[in-house]
């Protein structure tokens, strides 16, 4: 436990610099949001309406930038991220309706992407050097292809052309969202593009360091052990691929920020209703307090993400638990 106090520990003072800097950056940026709001009422508003708009945004001229970031960890303890610019709505309202679909299209792809590419990885490394191989050059080309262009290209031939899979949204405009089996069959099918082109994208790396730690295995001796007893293939493959995969668990905190990052574009070109196209129109806009709830999330999202990797690490390799407790 004290190990994971550690990480905890580190956890929340990098949460602590992504809040800072994310109050920071639109106050060292050119431009003034809430002045360019107010621009765009000229002669609609007074002076009372003025200043009110501008405490609702924390941009108070009479408060120094101190007292501005008191007042900014104050209203975050709150919930209240502020007001966004062109939407006149709560930042937290906003980002209510676009999370969801962002987490579980993030959620789903980061999932299948691991378990495929670890699970094609141990047979690889087990059966190196025969004709399985060949996977690997297509999915390192995969990998090397920018997930917006990988997207493009999906959607043009197996939607547009193809009309394999619809194209464009997160579910038929035809169907009433709610929680029942018309719903989840559309999004499933809406879905599946998207989860394609992260998958595609992102595969590559779990096989490959799967491999490279299940050919080092073969070598050690408790799997030489299990082979002399005579075990089976599946158990000794299974027995040696537990302890090749906990690189790949230490790994996916580091890989989940590239994957996010990917999603975003991909929801640009799916039109798919998350944070990704919320972003473009928030930065399009200038809608600076719309940004920083978004950068937020993310940062959030990521470092809980990160989190997550390394109670499930410390729960699968017992040498954590005993290192942790000398």
């Amino acid at each position: 436990m004290r190990m994971l106090a550690r990480r905890l520990s580190l956890y929340v003072v990098t949460a602590w610099v992504a809040i800072t800097v994310n109050f920071l950056l639109p106050r060292l940026m050119p431009g003034n949001p809430v002045q360019t709001l107010i621009g765009k009422m000229t002669g609609q508003i007074t002076p009372q309406q003025v200043q009110a708009i501008r405490l609702a945004f924390g941009m108070d001229l009479n408060q120094n930038l101190w007292d501005q970031y008191m007042g900014y960890w104050h209203q975050l303890l709150l919930g209240n991220l502020g007001v966004s610019i062109t939407l006149s709505t709560p930042v937290a309202t906003v980002l209510a309706s676009a999370v969801p679909w962002t987490v579980g299209l993030i959620g789903v792809s980061t999932i299948l992407s691991f378990i495929i590419g670890t699970f094609a990885g141990a047979l690889l490394g087990w059966f190196r050097g025969s004709r399985l191989d060949s996977i690997i050059p297509v999915a390192t080309f995969f990998q090397a292809v920018p997930y917006f262009f990988l997207g493009t290209v999906v959607l043009l031939v197996f939607g547009s052309n193809l009309h394999w899979f619809p194209v464009l949204g997160a579910y038929s405009p035809s169907v009433t969202p709610g929680m029942h089996w018309d719903f989840v069959l559309s999004l499933i099918r809406y879905g599946q593009l998207p989860v394609i082109t992260i998958v595609l994208s992102s595969i590559a790396g779990w096989m490959l360091g799967m491999r490279n730690m299940m050919i080092t295995m073969i070598a050690e001796d408790f799997v030489l052990m299990a082979v002399a007893k005579g075990l089976p293939r599946r158990k000794v493959i299974m027995h040696a691929a537990r302890n090749a995969v906990l690189p790949s668990v230490a790994n996916l905190s580091l890989a989940i920020g590239l994957v996010v990052s990917g999603a975003l574009l991909v929801e640009l070109v799916f039109n798919y209703p998350g944070v990704g196209n919320l972003l473009l129109q928030a930065v399009q806009n200038e809608d600076y307090p719309l940004i920083q709830g978004i950068f937020l999330i993310i940062t959030m999202t990521v470092l809980g993400a990160n989190l997550l990797a390394d109670v499930l690490y410390f729960i699968l390799d017992p040498r954590t638990r005993t290192e942790a407790a000398v």
